[in-house]
């Protein structure tokens, strides 16, 4: 069997994403939900549920109430996803908080951290340790 670089079901994953991404922006009048992106969509090979990922800029306090209003909007939002996707079975809709963007920060910020550390610690050009942390004589 041939290995398909962009299957169906990941051309429908897309397609949710994009149609819900606008039907929150444009449609969702929940000022609990405010600006929000959805980063991913795993749909199950039945199509019976979809795990929607997003994310946001609001603070993490908030995460709660998104959360709750995006569960709350979740009827309406199959039923429009239904009008506007053409698929046989319209997908429950399960919104998880993405976090790996806060992750990557944060992996990030430890690694300019150990670097910077090594800059410090490590011997210079001339093979010579810096000034501060040099053994005196």
């Amino acid at each position: 069997m041939a290995n398909k670089s962009f299957s169906r079901k990941d051309r429908v994953n897309e397609q949710i994403r994009r149609e819900l991404a606008e039907l929150i922006r444009t449609e969702l009048k929940d000022p609990r939900v405010g600006m929000v992106s959805l980063t991913d969509v795993e749909v199950t090979p039945d199509y019976a549920h979809a795990k929607v990922f997003f994310t946001t800029l609001a603070a993490a306090e908030q995460l709660a109430e998104i959360k709750k209003g995006l569960d709350k909007a979740s009827g309406f939002l199959r039923r429009e996803l239904g009008r506007r996707v053409r698929i046989h079975t319209t997908p429950q809709l399960h919104f998880v908080y993405d976090n790996s963007i806060e992750h990557g920060t944060s992996l990030s910020r430890l690694i300019d951290e150990a670097a910077a550390t090594s800059r410090q610690t490590s011997p210079d050009e001339d093979g010579e340790a810096p000034p501060d942390t040099a053994a005196e004589s």
